[in-house]
């Protein structure tokens, strides 16, 4: 017989955006698989991870997209805005000119292409470089403020702040009737047999 099992309560599918550089894939990295690298490699289009949180007895399962930041590759990324419950405006606190690009360039780019009207957060990365700081908290913060979302300061290469960003707009994000019934749970059917044990070689299927 089959038995479902839930895998998930909500599925939301999150984007990071921001210039090339601002470390954009290392705060992916470091939130879904607690690790970093001091080398830099240019993300090449887009690229993905998965990580599953609890939020009020709630399974919420994230589905984070990283992208490409340089200029060439806009006209494939800007797909992935479509259907997006979150945006991750990301910028590097120790140049100014990121920070700059978020107003100027990000938040039009979002306006443009995102079509669920999702929560947005901004993050100023790089937090424990704050001898070679560009950007004041304050600066980051009234920003944050005048276009009504969250914001944090975090360090991917410390880990600090990392979790409790992405927590904070997946918290938002359950506040959000009209989001939440665009991200309903998965479920994983399972052949097993009659005694409750598993078949050996049957097919499992899992539905995101």
């Amino acid at each position: 017989m089959a038995h479902v099992h839930k895998t998930h309560d909500h599925l939301f599918k999150l984007l990071t955006i921001g210039d090339s550089g601002v470390g954009k894939t290392s705060l992916l990295l470091r939130f879904c698989d607690d690790s970093f690298s001091d080398s830099f490699i240019t993300t090449v289009g887009v690229d993905f991870r998965f990580k599953s949180i609890e939020i009020d007895g709630k399974l919420i399962k994230l589905q984070v997209w990283d992208t490409a930041g340089q200029e060439r590759f806009r006209t494939i990324t800007t797909a992935y805005y479509k259907g997006a419950h979150g945006i991750m405006l990301v910028y590097d606190i120790t140049d100014k000119k990121t920070f700059t690009q978020i107003s100027t360039t990000w938040l039009d780019t979002v306006k443009q292409n995102a079509t669920n009207n999702g929560e947005m957060i901004l993050i100023g990365n790089k937090a424990d470089m704050n001898d070679q700081r560009q950007v004041s908290q304050q600066e980051g913060s009234h920003f944050a403020t005048a276009n009504n979302m969250p914001f944090f300061e975090c360090s991917a290469k410390s880990g600090y702040n990392v979790d409790e960003a992405f927590v904070a707009i997946a918290n938002n994000l359950m506040n959000r009737q009209d989001l939440l019934s665009q991200s309903s749970g998965g479920m994983r059917a399972v052949n097993i047999s009659d005694n409750g044990k598993k078949n050996r070689g049957k097919c499992k299927c899992e539905l995101l």
